[in-house]
């Protein structure tokens, strides 16, 4: 996965002295720990656990954390940290933290033992403090209980020389160790998610109390750090070009680049013909009006429905957005340079770090590391020609932390809280259908509308990660005005999310749900049903495409 050296960390942000660096080995929760540090007010960079040594020059960590994984220890091929990793962590006088399959390669890369458990141990599980006074626990814990998040089928049967126990399970296997003197510490369960009741609190006493960490990394050092790096890398009569989505992420990374260059920065919005209802006026509006963004906004539907006319296959529908869109910014851009007489030398992505973490393959994977970002958040491949460098200012932050820097930018809170829209826009919402057939996009339009306008009347927009509707392209039968009909069904989806990594449905009131049905029936010619998505993520993933 992803990795960080030290020449890319900002420096006021206290990622010299007070940094914690997380190992991943390919747990779906090692993005989780990084924010949870995080959000304790410590800097955190997620960087491969089986990266080359050499990518950690530099870097001097107060903490070290060795993430859970797939794994097993024993396994051919099974991800290890790199040689000379434990001394790596010795002289910078870190403290290393291995939680699950990260507790278990620190013991057997010191000597004990790791085997196969006679009992393997998933999901909520209760832990018992065996310690009189432990490091991770505290004084007088012997005893104390609490409920933590179990995933492992090996367990820990040998400590190295100098372990203790601290905690066990309930069925005895080992749950927490320590070796204090050498600064080594284990949690056999995830501390870093919610099931574990006191998990948060063992984090904080692991950062604060073990490792003498101060909580000094803030939002507003992230801005004026990234400012003044836009300034002294963009030359006083450089230009720069940002395609804007409309989204929070590329609003949010132009909004601050216009504050370190002015209107040396070009920004322009493209109408694709896909967008929701009156979404061109209203994030101009914004654009203009709010921010004071100098945007171009190009009206390309034409060329965009004129080639998707007659596909619906998904990925073909993606393809042919993707292409058409850089034809479009590459006319743009060479506009500009004609009009500026100069050539164009950046462009400003919104990459987030969740981004750049899932850029590289997952330790184990027997696949080579690559630092390349995620195409759906490059600007779909740019042409060669164009050679552009590249500004990613939020690449270090979550979306949660882009919000809270948009906030500091003065972007308007009901645009930071905005719900996510893909890429694609609506060629997606209508699966397996062309979308330039009969008046599919604007029906699917005008559902949308009422339902998110519904849902914001009720004050349920901001506790809703994403809300959307969905058209299926087929005609069901109905009957409206004592008449049998034939119109399209729509789907109602909503989403219960931290991260958008895993979902859950959203439980509507029976009454909202009958009120939105009756008016999209009503109000929207061509629809004779509703339906309500009940599917978590996993096993459905957000979108229908």
């Amino acid at each position: 996965m992803g990795s960080a050296s030290a020449s890319s960390l900002p420096t006021s942000a206290g990622a010299g002295e007070n940094l914690v660096l997380i190992l991943d080995f390919g747990s779906q929760y090692t993005q989780l720990i990084t924010r949870r540090v995080r959000q304790l007010g410590v800097l955190s960079l997620c960087v491969s656990g089986t990266a080359p040594l050499s990518s950690l020059t530099g870097l001097r960590p107060r903490a070290v954390i060795l993430s859970g994984g797939p794994h097993s220890v024993h396994a051919s091929g099974a991800p290890s940290f790199p040689e000379g990793f434990l001394d790596f962590a010795a002289e910078a006088g870190a403290h290393v933290l291995g939680v699950c399959y990260g507790m278990q390669l620190l013991v057997q890369s010191l000597g004990g033992a790791v085997e196969a458990g006679e009992r393997q141990e998933y999901g909520d599980m209760e832990v018992e403090t065996t310690a009189t006074s432990s490091a991770l626990y505290g004084e007088n814990g012997v005893g104390n209980r609490q409920s933590v998040w179990m995933s492992h089928g090996d367990e820990v049967v040998r400590l190295p020389q100098g372990f203790e126990v601290v905690a066990r399970s309930v069925q005895g296997a080992i749950a927490a160790i320590e070796h204090r003197e050498k600064r080594f510490y284990g949690l056999q369960y995830h501390p870093e998610v919610t099931h574990s009741t006191q998990g948060k609190e063992t984090l904080r006493r692991f950062l604060f109390d073990v490792c003498g960490i101060k909580a000094d990394w803030k939002i507003q050092d992230v801005l004026d750090e990234e400012i003044k790096n836009i300034k002294s890398m963009v030359g006083t009569d450089e230009h720069v070009i940002c395609a804007l989505s409309g989204g929070v992420d590329s609003t949010v990374a132009a909004t601050l680049v216009h504050n370190a260059i002015g209107d040396r920065l070009h920004c322009v919005f493209v109408d694709n013909g896909l967008l929701r209802y009156k979404e061109k006026e209203r994030v101009m509006s914004t654009f203009n009006s709010d921010l004071h963004l100098p945007v171009t906004c190009i009206d390309a539907s034409e060329q965009f429905l004129s080639k998707l006319k007659g596909v619906k296959d998904p990925e073909m529908k993606r393809k042919i957005v993707g292409k058409e869109f850089i034809a479009v910014f590459d006319e743009f851009a060479h506009m500009l340079e004609q009009q500026t007489g100069k050539r164009l030398e950046y462009l400003v992505q919104g990459t987030l770090y969740p981004d750049v973490i899932e850029s590289c393959p997952p330790p184990g994977s027997g696949m080579t590391h690559s630092h390349t970002i995620k195409s759906h958040h490059n600007v779909g491949g740019l042409p060669e020609d164009m050679k552009l460098k590249l500004i990613e200012p939020l690449k270090l932050l979550f979306k949660d932390e882009v919000r809270k820097l948009g906030s500091i930018l003065n972007i308007p809170e009901s645009f930071l809280k905005r719900h996510p829209f893909p890429g694609p826009g609506l060629a997606v919402r209508i699966p397996s259908g062309d979308v330039t057939e009969g008046n599919a996009l604007e029906v699917l339009r005008q559902a949308d509308e009422i339902y998110v306008q519904a849902i914001r009347d009720a004050g349920l927009y901001d506790t809703i990660w994403q809300a959307f509707a969905v058209l299926l392209p087929v005609e069901t039968v109905g009957v409206q005005g004592d008449q049998r009909t034939y119109g399209y069904p729509v789907i109602l989806k909503a989403i219960t999310s931290e991260d958008g990594m895993t979902a859950d449905w959203y439980y509507f009131e029976r009454k909202f749900l009958a009120d939105v049905s009756n008016r999209i029936c009503n109000n929207v010619r061509g629809v004779n049903r509703v339906c309500l998505e009940i599917t978590s993520k996993p096993p459905a993933t957000v979108e229908w495409e």
